[in-house]
């Protein structure tokens, strides 16, 4: 990767910034130093310390076309300006030193606790010869009319309006550091204030000139310049790995740089996708990077499908991925190729979810299985909705949840699920790898307690799926009811009647202890023992109790267990049942160890949700 590393005068580069020749990336964030950062920055700077280095990159290279934007504070008469180079790094500092001295406009800060602010900044010259002063105690912002106030503003206790004021109170005004002659008429003023003491006054006024104001004027930046040949991928890991800001950049806000140049702004384009998605309760948690990925698993899919289908050899056709590395290389007419077809797949998915009973973000199993599903509804398109398609589409999602598959670096399942989903639909091929290598062991049943299992959710809704009833209100689990009836995962022996009857945390918190009902029947529950609660039910549905012990059996629990407050039983036949449920939805039988047995239990560790993000060099990463 060739680069060269120059110290560039740091007027030379305020010079460039103010008229465009310098700029940002479009994805850069916006600028966000507080006073206190400006300040320490200054002093830095006054001193001649050094203050890190900044990186910048070449415009007019064939492979990085990414668009730029004016550093914050810049006159927008230069926004039409082509840029000698892009600042990768050094954002933060370079708005700061442009702003405080050079813009001549008071610098657009903010307060330690975000309050926003417009400040000057001034060196104290007494402070600043001291030997003893902190540096920073030397640098001083004030507001923009350049009056300092106490008692909550109503008494100016300096004021630092015009010149001659400036000059009595030996505060040099930072912005005209840079100002030869704005500087040299300020000395003129500060020595004139007292001519019968002039010898003394230029003395001092010599000694600040060379020990401070000199470190500004002569004060020179290394700078690391990538060669306008760099990759783009090179140009994003090296911004990631370099950058100070401390927010990860993520992939979407590359391609948005890339694309604006060519007229597009995908930020715009996203917003109006996204606006239909969060309609779907399902989809609000999906992200960018997930519809980006979709898109580059069908672009890559098409192009390697054409190679196929053009005779060519299977060994140098390309690979189908959504790597981060090959997201990059989206072109804008792969974008635009597929955005549409992604958005209309990524909405039939939320009607996938809602037939499978998952109707929430929150009960999502996996928002990373979504990628996949949508590109192959968008590679079947309608032929995904015929009766054998969606049994095999249903068999693959649950083999997915209830495996747990999605938990760990998954790109390469993805575009592996592509492809073999797709043949498999078709008749092409044999059952996806995401269908021979799910299994699901009853041990496991025991440590599903919470919705940060991806299994413990899929255990949920296919309770839901298998058209289970509300216990009082008698409706069953439908998008209908759902959202009306506040229906919710809840404890089937109550957590109070499990304490009191000294029931393991691992048996009393398990999945096979809870099940869908909605609010006001969970009320209806308290903490009370089932043998209680039964009768209960009965009154308040006004139905018999055999009605009732239906209802209750169509969550796959024996009625008369509760009827007898029989934990023990319920929970061994209950077990059973689940798993049979399990099996049926992944199409293979589970592993029936011993769901009892505390030692295989233990085996398995609840590990918090997976979150998608876009940590590594090469390819998305999941964290927990």
């Amino acid at each position: 990767m060739p680069f060269d590393s120059p110290d560039i005068p740091l007027s030379d580069v305020l010079k460039s910034v103010a008229e465009g020749k310098v700029q940002l990336p479009d994805f850069q964030r916006e600028w966000k130093w507080d006073n206190d950062h400006i300040a320490s920055l200054l002093a830095s700077i006054s001193l001649g310390h050094p203050v890190g280095v900044a990186m910048t990159l070449q415009t007019g290279g064939d492979g990085v076309r990414f668009a730029p934007k004016l550093i914050a504070g810049v006159d927008e008469t230069y926004a039409s300006v082509t840029p000698d180079e892009l600042l990768l790094d050094g954002q933060q500092r370079f708005t700061s030193l442009y702003q405080a001295l050079t813009s001549g406009e008071p610098v657009e800060t903010t307060d330690p606790r975000g309050k926003r602010l417009r400040r000057w900044y001034y060196i104290a010259i007494g402070r600043s010869l001291d030997p003893d002063e902190d540096r920073e105690e030397a640098i001083v912002s004030v507001p923009e009319d350049h009056k300092i106030r106490d008692n909550f503003g109503r008494e100016v206790v300096e004021d630092y309006s015009t010149r001659t004021n400036e000059c009595n109170a030996e505060m040099f005004p930072l912005s005209i550091v840079f100002d030869v002659p704005a500087t040299d008429q300020w000395m003129v003023t500060y020595l004139e204030l007292n001519s019968g003491d002039m010898p003394a006054r230029l003395a001092r006024w010599s000694q600040f000139k060379e020990t401070v104001l000199n470190n500004f004027t002569s004060y020179a930046i290394p700078v690391i310049r990538l060669h306008k040949e760099t990759p783009k991928e090179a140009v994003c890991t090296v911004f990631e790995k370099v950058n100070t800001s401390g927010v990860p950049l993520n992939v979407f806000e590359l391609l948005t740089a890339t694309f604006a140049s060519d007229d597009f702004r995908l930020k715009d384009d996203w917003s109006a996708r996204a606006s239909a998605f969060v309609q779907r309760r399902a989809l609000q948690s999906l992200e960018s990077a997930d519809f980006l990925q979709a898109i580059s698993l069908l672009a890559t899919y098409q192009r390697r499908q054409q190679h196929l289908q053009g005779g060519g050899d299977v060994a140098q056709a390309p690979g189908v991925s959504c790597k981060r590395k090959d997201v990059l290389k989206l072109s804008l007419l792969d974008y635009q190729t597929w955005a549409d077809i992604a958005t209309e797949a990524f909405l039939w998915a939320a009607q996938f979810l809602a037939q499978e009973r998952i109707f929430r973000f929150e009960d999502l199993p996996y928002r990373t299985q979504l990628v996949p599903l949508a590109a192959v509804r968008a590679v079947l398109g309608a032929e995904a909705d015929t009766h054998g398609a969606t049994e095999k589409l249903h068999q693959w999602y649950w083999c997915g949840v209830l495996g747990e598959l999605y938990g760990g670096a998954i790109e390469t399942r993805f575009a592996r699920d592509l492809e073999q989903a797709v043949a498999w639909v078709r008749g092409n091929g044999p059952e996806p790898g995401t269908v021979t290598e799910a299994s699901f062991r009853a041990p496991r049943l025991l440590t599903l307690r919470t919705r940060n299992s991806a299994a413990y959710k899929g255990v949920y809704a296919l309770l839901m799926r298998h058209d289970c009833f509300d216990w009082v209100k008698n409706q069953p689990m439908s998008m209908a009811t759902f959202f009306d009836f506040q229906i919710d995962i809840h404890h089937v022996f109550p957590k109070a009647w499990c304490d009191k009857n000294h029931i393991e945390p691992s048996h009393r918190e398990s999945i096979v202890n809870k099940t869908a009902i909605s609010y006001s029947t969970n009320r209806s529950i308290g903490g009370r023992s089932p043998k209680d609660y039964m009768l209960t039910l009965a009154t308040k549905a006004g139905v018999p109790a055999d009605e009732i012990d239906r209802i209750v059996s169509t969550h796959l629990i024996n009625p008369s267990h509760l009827r007898n407050a029989d934990f023990q039983s319920y929970f061994t036949e209950r077990s059973e049942a689940l798993l049979a449920l399990i099996s049926d939805a992944m199409g293979k039988e589970a592993v029936r160890d011993d769901v009892t047995a505390e030692g295989d239990a233990a085996a398995f560790v609840e590990e918090p949700e997976d979150q998608l993000t876009l940590a590594s060099d090469d390819e998305f990463a999941t964290t927990s």
